[in-house]
């Protein structure tokens, strides 16, 4: 039976054929089958390119083409057959090139009166296993050849394609669902963060909305790692010279890192990362077994080097605060530890609701690469062996991935994929022999002898930029009461007539913490309520003379609609009870 990715591969080609037909002047490239569909790209600098205008008519000529294509052939041929054959097209010869390099064979696929250069893969009746209607052609974009900014600029045309057209036009209507779900158009309608060129790429602001979210997010990861034995610090964003040479950052992630800055003979980076510091911390003072662990924990300011062209919203960005920490343990109560961090992770996932969102890897070193990681194979050997232990005993559902680790030991990495369909890291816990070791980081044991802790690097809810931009992105701008940035809004049937009664209540709301507005605007009832209503306000008070005159409020709330008059003070006492219990 023909797989979806051989329809895909095959519908590429077809794509390819088409373009081909209608601009002579085309040079086809590649076309692989991706996620979703498949792509083609071509080289239009010959004369005149397709638009997205165009892309119905190409489409259709997919479609009249693939009655024809009822069998797909693949023929070995010489390098010299195949030079010949594509002697006017530069990207082919140079993809024979690398197949002569690497050894393989030469093969050529036709369909129809369409051959391309091919290593296969593809439906051997395209006509009668591919729908004429399971495919639509998506969006025109550029693409450099082979992924080279410093080679040709090509036109890529993407397809989308499933067995039916009715899986097809699922998936444009969930991704249509998607992009109304998107942080970076949410953020600009709900006024939560902007990006200004002027600042800088990768720079976010945050708006004093997006600031409400933001001081939440942080009293809760305050108030989670309390709970867990924590003590908070504070300490620089920038580090010396030689603070990261001990580390090894310097030699294993300055790709990631800002040039130096020099103060009068002195260097210093903006730090990526806290680990170094909270090691100075710890060798302030002597520590004893009974001391352990000592868990230091900070929301802390970064800055990591990031290509412009990764760049998105609030998920990856060039600066910005991570609720970091590390531990440091003895060698007998790593494992537990390293156990409570996970536990911790949990809780914080299940608090902010994201908890259905998320997956673990269990991230290893590739043992071949002697450049990315520090070279101790027993080192290694016994940190994973470690790991899984605790990641088996706690039940975690796990996927492991190798080369993936830190430089330094093997992680956890907490996994979520946005409304994109990209899959980002949240965050990281890690455990750490190494830099221990660089550090020369000690404490005295019940004999009195000197002995070496264990670190455990670990983050509660991973970066507040990229936890927002996730947030946003799940509930769809609708935060829960306790996240949102304003909790209640009060509207007057009339400015004039009970702005008095609103002005009580907002003093009477905001006395009791909760984040409330009063909307006087001279504009109708219900215009103001269409507006309310798009800000997604948990809940939205009507005033009018019965309601000042009894001192109630109706309540028209977001998830459970219009709901009857109830005195103030009642109302207050239940959001504050739902912002308590972050419900």
């Amino acid at each position: 039976m023909v797989s979806l990715e051989e329809k895909r591969h095959t519908l590429a080609h077809l794509l390819a054929a088409a373009v081909q037909e209608r601009y002579s002047h085309a040079k086809a490239t590649i076309g692989p089958a991706v996620e979703n569909g498949f792509y083609y790209d071509f080289d239009f600098s010959g004369g005149e390119a397709p638009k997205e205008a165009d892309l119905i008519e190409l489409e259709n000529a997919m479609r009249e083409l693939l009655p024809s294509w009822e069998k797909m052939t693949g023929t070995e041929v010489s390098e010299d057959d195949a030079r010949s054959r594509f002697i006017d097209n530069p990207f082919k010869l140079e993809i024979i090139d690398g197949i002569v390099a690497s050894g393989e064979k030469i093969t050529l696929y036709t369909a129809g009166d369409f051959t391309d250069l091919c290593r296969g893969g593809h439906s051997e009746h395209p006509s009668k296993d591919i729908k004429a209607d399971s495919f639509i052609l998506d969006r025109v974009a550029g693409a450099y050849w082979r992924g080279d900014e410093n080679k040709p600029m090509l036109t890529r045309i993407y397809g989308l394609a499933f067995d039916t057209k009715e899986e097809t036009e699922a998936y444009v209507s969930a991704r249509e669902e998607a992009k109304q779900r998107d942080h970076k158009k949410l953020g600009k309608e709900l006024d939560l963060f902007f990006i200004d060129e002027k600042v800088g790429k990768g720079l976010p602001l945050w708006t004093p909305k997006g600031t409400a979210v933001k001081f939440e997010m942080e009293n809760f990861v305050r108030t989670l790692e309390r709970s867990y034995g924590y003590e908070h610090v504070s300490t620089p964003y920038l580090g010396g010279e030689e603070l990261y040479r001990t580390s090894g950052h310097l030699d294993h992630y300055s790709h990631n890192m800002y040039a130096p800055i020099d103060m009068d003979g002195d260097m210093f980076y903006l730090r990526p990362m806290a680990c170094p510091h909270h090691i100075r911390m710890f060798q302030r003072k002597p520590w004893s077994y009974r001391d352990l662990p000592v868990r230091y924990a900070e929301i802390a300011d970064y800055n990591r080097y990031e290509k412009s062209g990764e760049l998105m919203g609030m998920i990856r960005v060039r600066k910005f605060q991570l609720s970091d920490g590390h531990i440091f343990v003895s060698p007998e109560g790593l494992k537990e530890e390293f156990k409570n961090v996970c536990r911790m992770i949990v809780e914080g996932m299940k608090g902010l609701g994201l908890i259905d969102i998320v997956s673990y890897r269990f991230s290893k070193r590739d043992p071949n690469n002697k450049e990315k990681y520090y070279p101790d194979d027993e080192l290694w050997n016994h940190a994973e062996a470690l790991m899984k232990e605790a990641l088996d005993e706690l039940g975690f559902d796990y996927v492991e991935a190798e080369d993936e680790a830190a430089f330094y030991g093997p992680k956890l990495d907490v996994q979520a994929r946005n409304v994109n369909g990209k899959e980002d890291t949240l965050f990281t816990a890690q455990m750490d022999f190494l830099l221990p070791e660089k550090f020369d980081i000690e404490y005295t044991d019940a004999t009195g002898q000197k002995k070496r802790p264990v670190m455990i690097h670990r983050s509660t809810i991973g970066s507040l930029e990229r936890v927002f931009g996730f947030l946003i992105e799940h509930y769809g701008g609708a935060f829960p009461t306790w996240l949102a940035p304003v909790q209640v809004k009060i509207l007057p049937i009339s400015a004039e007539k009970h702005l008095e009664y609103g002005k009580e209540i907002l003093a009477q709301l905001t006395g009791a913490g909760v984040r409330a507005a009063l909307d006087d605007a001279n504009d109708s009832l219900g215009k103001r309520i269409r507006a309310a209503k798009a800000e997604k306000i948990p809940y939205l008070l009507v005033i009018g003379d019965a309601e000042a005159e009894a001192k109630t409020v109706t309540i028209e709330s977001r998830d459970n609609g219009k709901m009857e008059a109830v005195p103030m003070v009642e109302f207050v006492a239940t959001v504050q009870k739902e912002i308590k219990d972050r419900a």
